[in-house]
């Protein structure tokens, strides 16, 4: 068993007349493990100036106002490390955890004080709860990797979820039993599907491996947990040839105007792979000749889209026309795009019935849709990949364009592509 601890000696922060103390200031030790917190004072004090925050000693050659050496001082705070560290490694040897209690007295009872120190004062500092240690996270995530509001929104939803799940008030309560409860708990009370879960609880493990790096828990049986889930690979809804052509040949009622710019943004991302975040983003400056240059609001990749005749057909069409913060296309919200791409569809007659298979526990759910109401911003990039991969062009090639990382996510397209060969092959008889 491995009891993991983090401990740190740093100096008290003290204030008078609502200014930092400076001057002979008490050396605390702290130790976090397990999502508790203790404190001791050391009975030592040295000056701010006298001390390395980095290496948590005091600096070489020092002393303080009771001529006590940098060398003393030093030699018995690591004495105190070395005595907390050894009584770790007896709980683990015993394949067991110790209390804060425990902690305490071990420690205090092998502290041989001096005279003229202070008592050992121990100091209950209050614990984190689960929820506040949560919300450091997602804050602290947040800012490292520059999470979009999209993604605080999913950590947000898992957030609330967890907060329904009554018994979740602890690290030391999500062992493979509690993680068994939990996906019943997602299944049954939140009515989640399988593939739903899974996502939830991949946020969870993120969050739970965070913390437990943080020395807030070590309960690891989040690392083993696998739960199998029965799914299906989700299906890559394009716009097939003839789908696309109805929908650049639909004549738009005059009643409904506003559907043309959202065909021509639809269009554009057909003939260059873009994402919605990346045409919404796309200036004129980022605009060349022959191509057009984007770094992905999703991974920051550099990409080089070359023109063909459909997609500078857009640009030339808007090239005229001034769009706020020097915008190349006439992008509207998201959400509104995916709803008048959708009535675009309906009207253009894009109504092939699509048989969507989801699973919820080991029950299978087949809904059966008309294809326009799967239609979204999405449904450009996906169309661009499997026109590209169904024309011979090579998927390294296609990958240059897209971004895309590795074959395993090329791989449904893929799939796709020689299906349609294989129905372009049965033409000749």
């Amino acid at each position: 068993m491995n009891l993991k601890r983090n401990i740190t000696f740093q100096l008290e922060s003290r204030k008078k007349a609502g200014q930092p103390i400076t001057e002979n200031v008490p050396i605390r030790m702290r130790v976090v493990f397990s999502g508790k917190r203790i404190e001791f004072t050391t009975g030592y004090r040295i000056d701010v100036a006298k001390w390395d925050s980095e290496k948590q000693r005091v600096k070489n050659s020092c002393t303080n106002k009771l001529k006590q050496s940098a060398s003393e001082i030093n030699a018995e705070l690591n004495r105190f490390d070395a005595i907390i560290q050894d009584i770790f490694k007896e709980y683990e040897l015993q394949g067991t955890m110790p209390t804060v209690d425990d902690v305490k007295l071990l420690f205090n009872s092998r502290i041989a004080l001096k005279q003229d120190e202070e008592p050992q004062e121990e100091i209950a500092v209050p614990q984190k709860s689960f929820w506040e240690i949560y919300d450091e996270f997602t804050k602290e995530c947040g800012r490292l990797n520059d999470w979009t509001p999209a993604t605080f929104g999913k950590f947000n939803a898992l957030k609330n979820h967890l907060l329904k799940f009554k018994k979740l008030n602890s690290f030391e309560y999500l062992t493979e039993k509690g993680l068994n409860d939990l996906v019943d708990f997602f299944r049954n009370k939140c009515n989640m599907l399988n593939s739903t879960i899974g996502k939830q609880l991949g946020y969870l493990k993120w969050f739970l491996k965070w913390a437990a790096n943080k020395g807030y828990h070590t309960n690891m049986a989040y690392a083993a947990f696998s739960p199998r889930l029965k799914n299906t690979q989700a299906k890559v809804i394009f716009l097939n040839d003839d789908e696309l052509d109805k929908i650049k040949s639909f004549q738009i009622p005059e009643t409904k105007q506003y559907l043309e710019r959202v065909r021509d943004v639809l269009i554009f991302c057909c003939y260059t792979g873009l994402r919605y975040s990346d045409v919404a983003n796309l200036r004129r400056s980022d605009v060349k000749e022959n191509h057009i240059e984007v770094t992905t609001v999703k991974t920051a990749d550099s990409l080089i889209i070359e023109l063909n005749r459909h997609s500078r057909a857009i640009l030339e069409k808007y090239k005229d026309v001034a769009f706020e913060g020097d915008k190349v296309l006439p992008v509207i919200s998201n959400q509104k795009m995916n709803d008048y791409i959708k009535e675009l569809g309906k009207l253009a007659g894009i109504d092939t019935k699509i048989r969507i298979t989801q699973y919820k526990g080991h029950d299978r759910i087949d809904t059966i849709y008309p294809k326009y109401e799967l239609l979204c911003t999405h449904t450009g990039r996906k169309t661009f990949i499997c026109k590209a991969l169904s024309l011979g062009i090579p998927p390294n090639v296609v990958m240059k364009w897209t971004g895309h990382s590795d074959y395993k996510a090329m791989k449904p397209y893929i799939d796709i592509a020689d299906s349609i060969k294989v129905n372009a092959m049965s033409r000749f008889d």
